[in-house]
């Protein structure tokens, strides 16, 4: 029983595979979607209300807005009476610092002079009546704004749980309280060296007795903001809210974002939030499921290749990632989110109409995310594809730079319109808008370091990857060039064959063409041993057998995949080197061997390359024309008759050996790629096409 399930699960592990990245790609994009009910009316400020009039359908309360809470709460902090608190302590240890200073100061001015005696003690009762006077008012300490408080200012003064209201100019600050020092000093008669005496003692001796009381403060503030109701008013049940086609003021603004708020408060239970999880389930997993039946009809090669459907199904959740983050963060930035990148890494990839696909399931999928839907999927809808038909014939990566321009300019034009069809003026445009449409369009350029991640990542081909391959000054095909000429143009004529043909019959015509110029690399090594690259009559193959003839000639495959990954070479297009020739043989000097050896069982093994068959449209006709394009070179006395007969020999003959059972083409395409080739070598020989008699 184990060994069957294992035995299942081999057979049918791609299949999993599959249906594993269809299903987690459904739970990932739900695990962004918002679990709350749908408020399904759309508005903003100074625009018109669109829908009838909306009645209430419930009891709800006015809610504040930010910045008026704001205001009531500065109001309210500013309002506050302030609270001080007092140091009993204070007046004890200042007036024993007194004490200690008097008697310092005078052992120093009258050491040992009992005569003075009576003096001292009348100085020191006046110091101690100056000082009195001061605390019996009391010392209060101001800091910072509070210096600029008048004298009448309240305060609160706590006296333990009790709070007293007192003036600020009922206590002394620290400069009244020398003031004060001074003046009481200056009505009494007394030499100028006793003055100075105590007044340095009493200034020393006096300190703030009165402080600011954070704590009690703190408490304060914290339970005047609690008090602060955050609401204004209440809306009745039944009573109309705004009226369809009203214009929304600030004040109506507020009433709607309330109901809102009270829509989404009331409606957001468990229960509720479980049957939106159902809805937005069924809904992902219906556009995920269109989307994989698509890929099957249509677009087999890619259904069946996990690596590509990654590619696709990661691209899509970005962008809906993308979008909910900037929706939860602000709402007004919607339109920088620069959606427009994943049509542009589609097509880079694979083809317009698959692009154009994704491009829909992806809008629509972040169009549940988004306020007014359906204007969000039109913009996004015809500004895809825009950027879709400006790089249907990626050859250039300035092409990209122009792309971004499109794009912008097509959000400009739809958002006015759209505008415009619904409000009738140009006032209720926003500006700004056009800045986020701009930003989005330059964020588009980071499509391009994205495309190199996901290229490098899946290792599948891009345009602009074959761009920069198949320009022919690049390291490798210039070393081509030098080393073996006629193989080079050789190249470059298989390039032209192939490209035309997979033009008509639809594929990727860069991809072919590209690994058409790579497909001969490995005759760099003894170009001499090829007929393209023999300038004289001289020929290496005279010295060798056919065996060993039939192994140089084998061994270029090998050696042109060897070489290729020695430059990192992408394998998409050593796929090319490895299949150019399929299966066949080197059927010269099987022939020779056979004809010489007549009594001799020759092995065909020795003389066929190793294969594999092409796999896919782009190799078998890149098989087809490097084989019609040698042969053609042989034609002695070109005509219409002996290409006719070429190409259809030579395709017919790899017909029959099965070179193109692996690969998806139909012998419609065939009979195209023919015709292609024939066409294409009459205009190259200059061969007149023989128009038929009137007889």
């Amino acid at each position: 029983m184990i060994n069957k399930a294992i035995a299942w699960f081999q057979e049918n592990f791609s299949n999993i595979v599959r249906l594993f990245l269809f299903v987690a790609s459904v739970f990932l994009i739900l695990l962004v979607f918002p679990r709350q009910t749908g408020f399904y009316y759309e508005f903003s400020q100074a625009r018109p209300w669109l829908y009838d009039d909306l009645i209430a359908p419930f009891n709800f309360a006015i809610q504040k807005s930010p910045a008026e809470l704001a205001r009531e709460r500065e109001e309210v902090v500013k309002e506050l009476t302030p609270f001080f608190k007092e140091d009993p302590g204070t007046y004890e240890r200042q007036f024993q610092q007194l004490n200690n200073r008097f008697e310092l100061a005078w052992a120093e001015k009258h050491p040992e002079n009992r005569q003075e005696e009576r003096k001292k003690e009348e100085l020191k009762r006046l110091a101690i009546s100056i000082f009195d006077s001061i605390y019996k008012r009391g010392v209060i300490f101001l800091e910072g704004d509070m210096t600029e408080l008048p004298p009448s200012e309240e305060i609160l003064l706590l006296e333990g749980t009790i709070a007293r209201s007192k003036r600020i100019g009922d206590f002394f600050t620290i400069q009244e309280a020398f003031q004060f020092i001074g003046d009481e000093l200056s009505q009494v008669d007394m030499e100028a060296n006793y003055r100075n005496l105590m007044r340095q003692v009493l200034e020393s001796s006096v300190s703030h007795s009165v402080t600011f009381d954070e704590q009690a403060n703190a408490r304060a503030i914290t339970s005047a903001l609690e008090r602060i109701s955050p609401t204004r008013g209440m809306i009745q049940q039944g009573e109309k809210i705004v009226s369809k086609g009203e214009i929304i003021t600030d004040e109506k603004f507020l009433i709607l974002e309330s109901f809102k708020a009270e829509f989404s408060r009331q409606l957001g239970s468990a229960s509720v939030n479980y049957i939106v999880f159902i809805g937005q389930f069924l809904l992902v997993a219906v556009s995920i499921v269109v989307l994989s039946l698509f890929l099957l009809f249509f677009r087999p090669e890619v259904f069946y290749n996990s690596r590509k459907l990654i590619v696709i199904l990661l691209s899509i959740y970005l962008m809906v990632v993308l979008t909910s983050q900037v929706v939860k963060y602000n709402i007004n930035l919607l339109y920088i989110v620069p959606v427009c990148i994943v049509p542009i890494i589609i097509r880079s990839f694979y083809d317009n109409r698959l692009a154009l696909y994704v491009h829909i399931i992806s809008i629509i999928l972040v169009g549940f995310l988004v306020p007014k839907s359906f204007e969000f999927v039109f913009l996004q809808f015809i500004a895809g594809i825009i950027a879709i038909l400006s790089m249907a014939s990626l050859r250039r990566r300035s092409q990209l730079f122009f792309t971004v321009f499109l794009i912008f300019l097509t959000y400009s034009v739809i958002f006015s319109g759209l505008n415009l069809a619904q409000t009738g003026t140009f006032s209720t445009i926003n500006p700004i808008n056009y800045l986020y449409f701009a930003g989005s369009a330059l964020l588009t350029l980071f499509s391009y370091p994205l495309i190199f991640l996901f290229e490098k990542a899946s290792g599948l081909p891009t345009d602009f990857s074959l761009l920069e391959l198949s320009d022919t000054n690049s390291p490798l095909l210039r070393q081509l060039n030098m080393e073996a000429p006629g193989t080079f143009q050789h190249s470059l004529q298989v390039a032209n064959l192939s490209e035309e043909a997979i033009n008509l019959i639809g594929g990727n015509s860069l991809l072919v063409r590209t690994g058409a110029l790579y497909h001969d690399i490995g005759k760099m090594d003894q170009p001499q041993f090829f007929i393209e690259n023999q300038n004289s009559e001289i020929n290496p193959h005279d010295e060798l057998t056919y065996q060993e003839s039939a192994e140089v000639i084998i061994g270029h495959v090998i050696k042109g995949i060897e070489k290729a990954r020695k430059h990192n070479i992408p394998e998409y297009i050593i796929d090319f080197i490895r299949t150019h020739h399929g299966t066949t043989t080197t059927r010269y000097f099987y022939a020779m061997e056979k004809k010489e050896n007549p009594d001799k069982e020759v092995d065909p093994e020795i003389f066929r390359y190793k294969g594999p068959a092409p796999f896919s449209k782009e190799t078998a006709v890149l098989m087809m024309a490097d084989s019609v394009e040698a042969a053609s070179r042989s034609i002695k006395k070109p005509t219409e008759e002996s290409i006719n007969n070429l190409v259809d020999g030579i395709i017919d003959t790899q017909i029959d050996e099965n070179q193109f059972d692996n690969a998806d083409i139909t012998f419609k395409e065939i009979s195209i790629i023919k015709k292609v080739f024939k066409n294409r070598l009459m205009h190259i020989f200059h061969v007149r096409i023989a128009y038929p008699t009137m007889n």
